[in-house]
């Protein structure tokens, strides 16, 4: 098979499967021969903030010199960024041969696309002899394809919020009770600032399975926040002053969040041609100027990019009420007094209502459209739901129409949301 029908049949498995994905993927690592085993893992879950902080973790290891494999998901424009290696995608040739190879397994299960990319992954960073993998989850937690890897060294849960609220449950606590499902015995648990009920959550399950350590990030520790010349800036504990070119309020809990987790793999062990006799002091110093180092350089398509200055336009992934949320605060914080032009597309299962409640506020007007998936929310049911909240709202059946640069408005921002399915036909088309 060639790369391109590899990477077409993959996408064109269903998404969902008769068995929940723990049980699909822990049955084909068994038939592989269970290729994750000795892999040191990082695993994380939330709503919300799960690719930045993989992203900032990615590059803090990255700057301790280890070798550092991340899968992600959704892909925004090429189905190679779900698998990466210090930040190069796996190459066309080793897609096309794992493909073809696990395409062609019986498993003895119907194995859904998440489960064929998870495994692909594994065999690839057990191939290439990463040091270190970072796994997101897909939905989920407890359940989800990503749990029948192993125990992580440390466990990473980042915001929790409403979404998928028909497959994880109609409350918060529900919610996070599946996302508490990655938390195992002898693991590290970072956790990000929570409602006090989802917090409690995951104490009692961090306790009940008998967790090695739980930190949870308090946002009233990130002193000192600054944007200025399209970089941010803030004091944390004792590193003093963190730069970094991830834009977002939200982005310093999820760089915080990165630093505690790094912290936590990193002293638990470091190969010896890394840290050699190094004094205890020495390495302490040496592991912050790593993170610094790695913050610094993280960068994360798709969250909070400014694809272009003139006409301004800024893309943000924000596809839940939590994230749109995040997306105001930060508008509001780096353009205080602004107001800008919308452009959305969303999966209709969202909570799509309150995502434009949050923004109508700052909204000049919207733009809508209607993503290119199976789940997609129609353009023009999304603009009347718009308009009857009293902004103008025009739905568009051809993407490329909103960014035509003629009579284009100068004076204001435009900033395009919603799926991350939708962002990367936004960045395909620009790129």
């Amino acid at each position: 098979m060639t790369y391109e029908a590899v990477v077409d049949k993959i996408n064109n498995i269903r998404r969902f499967g008769n068995l929940a994905g723990v049980t699909i993927t822990a049955q084909m690592l068994e038939v592989l021969g269970n290729p994750q085993e000795g892999m040191r893992l990082i695993h994380i879950a939330g709503t919300n903030g799960k690719g930045s902080v993989s992203a900032f973790l990615c590059e803090i290891l990255r700057a301790a010199g280890l070798k550092v494999g991340v899968f992600t998901s959704p892909h925004l424009v090429d189905f190679r960024e779900r698998i990466c290696i210090n930040g190069s995608m796996i190459e066309k040739e080793a897609v096309r041969k794992l493909g073809t190879r696990l395409l062609a397994q019986e498993f003895g299960v119907s194995p859904t696309m998440f489960d064929y990319c998870l495994v692909m992954a594994l065999l690839y960073f057990k191939e290439q002899q990463c040091d270190v993998v970072i796994l997101e989850t897909g939905l989920g937690g407890r359940l989800d394809s990503t749990n029948a890897v192993g125990t992580p060294e440390v466990s990473v849960i980042t915001k929790i919020g409403y979404d998928h609220m028909a497959i994880l449950g109609e409350t918060l606590e529900e919610i996070a009770g599946e996302k508490a499902g990655i938390i195992k015995k002898g693991t590290t648990v970072v956790i990000e600032s929570q409602e006090q009920e989802v917090l409690m959550v995951f104490l009692r399950a961090a306790k009940e399975v008998g967790a090695r350590a739980c930190r949870v990030i308090d946002p009233k520790e990130f002193l000192e926040c600054r944007y200025e010349d399209g970089e941010q800036s803030f004091v944390y504990g004792d590193y003093g002053t963190l730069r970094m070119q991830m834009l977002g309020v939200h982005q310093y809990e999820n760089a915080a969040t990165a630093i505690v987790a790094a912290e936590e793999f990193l002293w638990r062990g470091l190969p010896e041609s890394i840290c050699e006799k190094m004094a205890e002091d020495a390495r302490r110093t040496w592991i912050k100027e790593c993170i610094r180092k790695g913050v610094y350089q993280t960068r994360w398509q798709g969250r909070m990019e400014i694809l272009r200055k003139q006409p301004f336009l800024l893309v943000d992934g924000a596809h839940n009420s939590n994230g749109v949320a995040a997306l105001k605060e930060s508008l509001e914080t780096l353009f205080p007094g602004e107001k800008f032009h919308f452009i959305m597309g969303v999966m209709a299962d969202k909570d799509y209502e309150q995502m434009v409640e949050e923004l109508l506020p700052i909204a000049l007007d919207f733009k809508t459209v209607t993503v290119a998936y199976d789940r997609a929310l129609q353009a023009k049911a999304l603009a009347d739901c718009i308009r009857v909240k009293g902004v103008p709202a025009e739905s568009v059946e051809d993407l490329q129409m909103c960014f035509a640069g003629e009579g284009a408005d100068m004076a204001h921002k435009t900033v395009a949301f919603g799926s991350l399915y939708f962002v990367g036909e936004i960045e395909a088309l620009l790129k």
